[in-house]
């Protein structure tokens, strides 16, 4: 099969190819719509696409006015596949999917040396193991921190890492062509909400993460919202509660303290007067513990005020709520409402918030989504 390509597509075929990733099997008519195109140019972008094994004619029913069959036009999900990885602390998680982020094969690791030629080693060989000898099209690595265009991660506090030329390290003098993508993972999360998740065919959403940590990720007008600060933490201690508790760096309610794992756990096992993981917060929480109870009240509305502050201050109306701590809004849905309604002015639209039901593999997931992007946008 010859090498798969995108790399010397003009723009406007690069767009064409994403709308069809993103929404076909798609029709000729649909697509013309969408983009604006006439029929002419419509055709030579196809053929362009077309010409690179990128997309193939599907069969639909007949068109009632024409009286010939519609020919949906589809991308190839037998190209290869798509490896998506996210870092933590302490595991690797790893999967395989096709070109629309569907999830194929999945591994994960513990991560007992954390040291980065050790992770790039043992990343190595998992991509080698859980692809099964198909091409790779892409990889993509999400972790927490912040990661330059070149692939460097500048500091990834979970990992203690500074400075780690990681995609570097993972092409290793390999040779291989593939695309490589490392990127901060609530970014990538964003990416995959965007093109393959609840945000598909949104112009404007935005991602918040809850869980070790606090995350927040936009896409406006279409685009996500990456800048050279993303993946510093930027909301982790956004200032919610003035009567809450304290963060390990000595802020008062700020988002850090009132919505993390290891905060809310911490402030419940205090009052509680025994250690408790967050499953029993939320449980003892649910069952009417009154301590607990108190705890994830206040919780959810400092998460229903980070929820407004995102509005207010971007104007979007659809906010995804993702990551491992989510299972808060299940237990205060009503304290987290009432906050974010609160912190609206009057005449402002309603915000929709979207819980993200997937579990851990989401975000590796999402860097595959990176990847995916990369692989069909970039030069």
């Amino acid at each position: 099969m010859k090498q798969i390509t995108t790399g010397g597509l003009i723009p406007s075929a690069r767009e064409l190819a994403r709308q069809i990733l993103i929404h076909g099997p798609v029709t000729r008519a649909e697509l013309g719509r969408t983009l604006g195109l006439s029929p002419a140019s419509l055709s030579r972008l196809t053929r362009m696409l077309t010409d690179a094994g990128f997309i193939v004619e599907g069969h639909g029913p007949a068109d009632k006015a024409l009286g010939r069959p519609v020919r949906p036009l589809d991308v190839r999900l037998d190209l290869g596949v798509v490896v998506g990885a996210k870092l933590t602390g302490d595991a690797m998680t790893v999967v395989a999917t096709d070109l629309r982020a569907r999830v194929l094969r999945q591994a994960e690791r513990p991560l007992e040396d954390r040291r980065p030629e050790a992770v790039a080693a043992m990343l190595r060989g998992l991509v080698a193991d859980i692809t099964h000898g198909e091409r790779v099209l892409a990889i993509g690595v999400g972790l927490g921190g912040l990661v330059d265009p070149d692939g460097v991660v500048r500091h990834a506090p979970y990992l203690e890492w500074r400075d780690v030329p990681l995609r570097e390290m993972l092409r290793g003098g390999s040779g291989s062509d593939e695309t490589l993508v490392i990127e901060n993972d609530v970014l990538a999360l964003t990416r995959a909400v965007q093109w393959f998740g609840a945000g598909r065919g949104l112009r404007d959403v935005a991602v918040v993460t809850i869980g070790m940590g606090v995350g927040y990720g936009l896409v406006i007008d279409d685009r996500v919202v990456a800048r050279p600060d993303s993946g510093v933490g930027l909301a982790a201690h956004l200032p919610l509660r003035s009567d809450g508790w304290t963060c390990v760096e000595g802020h008062v309610g700020c988002a850090s303290a009132m919505l993390t794992i290891p905060g809310i756990v911490g402030e419940a096992s205090s009052r509680i007067g025994r250690s408790l993981d967050y499953a029993d917060v939320l449980r003892l929480a649910h069952g009417g513990e009154a301590e607990a109870a108190a705890v994830v009240r206040m919780s959810g509305a400092a998460f229903g005020r980070l929820l407004a502050l995102v509005a207010n201050l971007t104007s979007v109306s659809d906010i995804v709520i993702a990551g491992d701590g989510v299972a808060l809004y299940d237990i205060a849905r009503s304290e987290v409402r009432a906050a974010l309604d609160a912190d609206r002015r009057p005449l402002a639209g309603p915000v929709r918030i979207v819980r993200d039901p997937s579990g851990f593999d989401e975000w590796a997931r999402g860097a595959a989504a990176a990847a995916i992007q990369s692989f069909l946008l970039d030069d």
